[in-house]
């Protein structure tokens, strides 16, 4: 099973992305589990939960470095999403993210 955190201002919006995630990975044979949460979440949820990857929502961008300190130190890939991805109908440019984070072929 893959784990993919995704990051966004509060957590609520980003819900119709993973919906979107996880359908796409069913739909590629995949099993994932994903978890929309706000930036302030991230590291709690890195000490207390193991994820894969974490997905940073467009509207957050400007809080990647910070964040990418976060996660480097716990050894989890981050990427910053491209805004078509961040939307029911981006779930292809999500693979690519997963992708270009070398967390699937």
């Amino acid at each position: 099973m893959l784990r993919i955190l995704l990051t966004c201002a509060g957590g609520m919006s980003s819900s119709m992305v993973v919906n979107a995630l996880i359908k796409e990975g069913k739909n590629r044979g995949m099993e994932i589990e994903s978890k929309a949460v706000g930036t302030a979440e991230v590291a709690g949820e890195l000490e207390s939960s193991k994820w894969d990857g974490i997905l940073v929502a467009p509207q957050v961008r400007h809080m990647l470095d910070p964040l990418k300190v976060t996660a480097e130190a716990k050894g989890v890939p981050i990427v910053a999403i491209k805004p078509q991805a961040y939307s029911p109908l981006g779930a292809k440019f999500l693979m690519e993210h997963l992708k270009e984070m070398n967390l699937i072929d």
